[in-house]
């Protein structure tokens, strides 16, 4: 083989760019000595291309005739030392970093791993595996990314008036009976009406997909006859997952993906998608693949140590060096590419800390990737979510990333969760409960972690679900996991729940029990939906899905994970709840403040203001009373036209008499919501006082809150007039309760 020509141009784009006579092609490969290009013809034999210019760890060349729907690969030549981090082997055949789509699957054996398997190599000298890997990877596929767009608008939805909803391809698709079976679990399944109207009906805005890059299953589950589902595996950043697509060919799996995307667009909503830039498919260098990144130039792609080990802060082998520039290209790169060639509008950061590292290892805010993100013209006009924790040393970062990133906000989760259901259990075995504290902070927007340069409360992404964990239903149902199907003998899966079974482990007919825990599940959407910041729900827990109790089902690609729209009228009764309070949180900006609101703000600012059920301003001591179960907030907004809210928050086991705050001005209530209502709107009189099947409590002014339960009402003489329920909703059928100053 002639030495490469060292050439003083600079290098062409990263991948394969195509133009009259054939395509550029390039990859990065720092350490190598040489570098061929594979290219396969339609019987799969394959002819080898010197790639003959080298600069900067670029290796590039333009090959003549090569255009869309050519499969192809590298073999990179380079030094075997394991403890520099040099693994590089040219019988195995790579996937290129930037292609487009991908063709097949890893099927997994001896010939794909760098190493020789029965010894688990580690050692320098001889390249010790030299079984030609080729038909054991997929083919890199060249694509034409032009497509028809029409008059595709993104939606640009205002954080402060953003509704996420988490989920996946497969799993909101699979079982749904008016899409076309044809179509279910595919990307063209998102783009369907029937699934379009189920997400505009519930009030979502922003549709996040789980990962939807191309990617592979872990040997070990595929020995257990399983497969990863969630998608945490990545191959390919650039290229989307082929099995998620009615059509087979590469080049139609693309133009599905822009078709979904185009079809979410035109119903007004926006797509996220949910990236894993922390970590790749290869899993750890002693005992994982070699399929792309390692063979290329795993010194560089990957954080090792002094001796060429994985440094691993994600739990899946390796973790992702974006301290490199040319790494963080590749990452910057791939965002980019879906925001201009696919249209969507934001990314969700798995393992967000792991791609901010600095030389130290620890987590610098001002990284590098962070910087280039924020000030990019494409990267930081759009959502950009960060899951704000890792596996490494002091990964929980929660309120620590800059603007203008937005984070799931764990410990709203936790503090919800255990107001509505820890606590409840706690009260109801004589246990000491948590207060009122913690929660009234998560409701207002988390100020004590996301003040940081000004951020406000639409940097809180507030969930009490996730993929990860139990479903809405589950929490209720269940306080222990119940993860046997994984195959680790329940030892998988988050031990801290902080769920409530209301007595009856799983399953029960028992009709008191049942309600009890349906009224839960509205409590726990009322406070997200309620509360300032971004919403976020988690598909199905709107029909009250199941996992049996499964809370880690990454590997339950089934009847476990799949959303069930066979639902009973309890569950669209929830549905209708759902959307109920969506609208509630459109119609009410006191419920969703862009600056943290204020108990003597200035003009134009939020205002909150905290009382107990007697109607008097919280003293120092209630706050900090460890046994006291019932917030009272009334949240004001003066920009612009003014609105108010009384949210009601009653945790506790029995019903309690609670008076209207001493306000001036204030001389009764609507009743607009009340988490007793199986379904939106079920108060039957106009006015409460004096009639038995709502009483009121003792006097004027007051009224009675059943145990375990939420109310949000209109305050009379506060805020701005308006009509007595939510316009296109149920409530406008029923006549609202209200609460009057006689």
């Amino acid at each position: 083989m002639s030495a490469p020509r060292r050439s003083t141009d600079v290098p062409p784009r990263l991948g394969v760019t195509l133009d009259v006579d054939g395509a550029w092609v390039a990859v990065f490969a720092r350490h190598a000595t040489a570098v061929d290009l594979c290219l396969f013809d339609a019987e799969g034999r394959e002819h080898r291309v010197p790639l003959t210019h080298t600069a900067y760890g670029i290796w590039w060349d333009h090959v003549p005739g090569m255009g869309p729907g050519q499969r192809y690969g590298y073999r990179a030549h380079g030094p075997w030392s394991p403890t520099d981090g040099h693994r590089h082997n040219p019988a195995k055949l790579l996937l290129d970093p930037y292609a487009g789509a991908l063709d097949g699957q890893v099927r997994w054996g001896p010939e794909v791993y760098g190493h020789t398997v029965d010894e688990q190599w580690s050692g320098d000298g001889e390249v010790p595996d030299g079984r030609d890997s080729s038909a054991y990877v997929p083919r890199s596929v060249v694509v034409d990314h032009s497509f028809d767009w029409g008059q595709d608008v993104r939606p640009e939805v205002p954080w402060s008036q953003t509704v996420v909803y988490e989920a996946h391809v497969r799993g909101l698709t699979m079982r749904h009976p008016d899409v076309p079976e044809e179509l279910r679990g595919t990307y063209a399944a998102l783009g369907h009406p029937a699934i379009l109207d189920h997400l505009t009906g519930l009030g979502v805005t922003t549709l996040e997909l789980l990962p939807v890059h191309a990617f592979t299953h872990e040997p070990r589950l595929v020995q257990l006859g399983l497969s990863n589902y969630w998608g945490y595996n990545t191959l390919g950043f650039f290229a989307p997952h082929a099995p998620y697509a009615v059509s087979r060919d590469p080049q139609g799996v693309v133009e599905e993906v822009k078709g979904a995307v185009r079809a979410l667009h035109a119903a007004g909503i926006e797509v996220v998608l949910d990236v894993v830039y922390n970590h790749t498919a290869e899993q750890g260098a002693d005992s994982g693949a070699t399929l792309s990144w390692r063979g290329l130039d795993n010194a560089t792609y990957y954080r090792l140590d002094e001796r060429g080990r994985d440094i691993d802060v994600t739990g899946c082998g390796n973790t992702v060096d974006l301290r490199r520039p040319m790494v963080a290209k590749m990452a910057l790169d791939s965002l980019r590419h879906w925001v201009t060639e696919y249209h969507v509008d934001g990314f969700r950061f798995d393992l967000a800390p792991a791609l901010a590292r600095g030389r130290d290892d620890a987590y610098d805010p001002d990284h590098a990737f962070h910087v280039a993100l924020r000030t990019d013209p494409v990267l930081s006009r759009v959502k950009l979510i960060a899951e704000p924790w890792d596996i490494g040393v002091h990964g929980w970062r929660t309120g620590q990333f800059p603007p203008p990133f937005a984070e799931w906000n764990d410990r709203f989760r936790d503090t919800v969760r255990t107001f509505w259901l820890a606590d409840s259990a706690r009260g109801a075995a004589g246990q000491t409960r948590h207060g009122i504290g913690e929660l009234a902070t998560r409701i207002t927007g988390s100020e004590d972690m996301f003040a940081l340069e000004d951020r406000g409360p639409i940097a809180s992404v507030n969930y009490v679900t996730a993929h990860d964990g139990f479903t809405l239903a589950d929490t209720t149902a269940y306080e222990e996991k119940h993860n046997e199907a994984n195959g680790e003998d329940n030892r998988d899966g988050h031990g801290d729940n902080r769920s409530w079974n209301h007595g009856v482990e799983g399953p029960t007919q028992d009709p008191e029990v049942l309600a009890a825990r349906r009224r839960s599940v509205r409590n726990l959407l009322a406070t997200t939906l309620f509360s300032a910041g971004v919403p976020m729900l988690t598909a199905g827990d709107e029909i009250g899905r199941t996992q049996g109790g499964n809370n880690n089902a990454y590997c339950q690609d089934n009847e476990t994970s799949w959303v069930d729209w066979e639902v009973s009228a309890e569950a669209e009764d929830l549905r209708a709840t759902v959307a109920a309070l969506t609208a509630l949180r459109r119609e009410h900006r006191a419920l969703r403040p862009v600056d943290f609101p204020r108990f003597d703000p200035e003009p134009g600012r939020a205002r909150v203001r905290w009382f107990a059920p007697e109607g008097h301003v919280l003293s120092p001591a209630e706050w900090a009373d460890p046994a006291r179960c019932t917030v009272v907030a009334l949240l004001e907004d003066s920009n612009g036209e003014d609105d108010a809210v009384l949210l009601v928050l009653h945790s506790g086991a029995s019903q309690i008499t609670v008076r209207l705050p001493e306000v001036e001005g204030l001389t009764g209530a609507q009743v607009l919501w009340d988490s007793t209502w199986e379904r939106p709107g079920e108060a039957v009189t106009d006015d409460i006082e004096g009639v038995d099947e709502a009483p009121t409590g003792e006097g004027a002014n007051t009224f009675l809150v059943a145990p375990r339960s939420t109310l949000l009402l209109r305050p009379h003489g506060l805020g701005a007039p308006s009509g007595p329920g939510i316009a296109g909703s149920e409530l406008d059928s029923v006549h609202n309760a209200s609460i009057r100053d006689d």
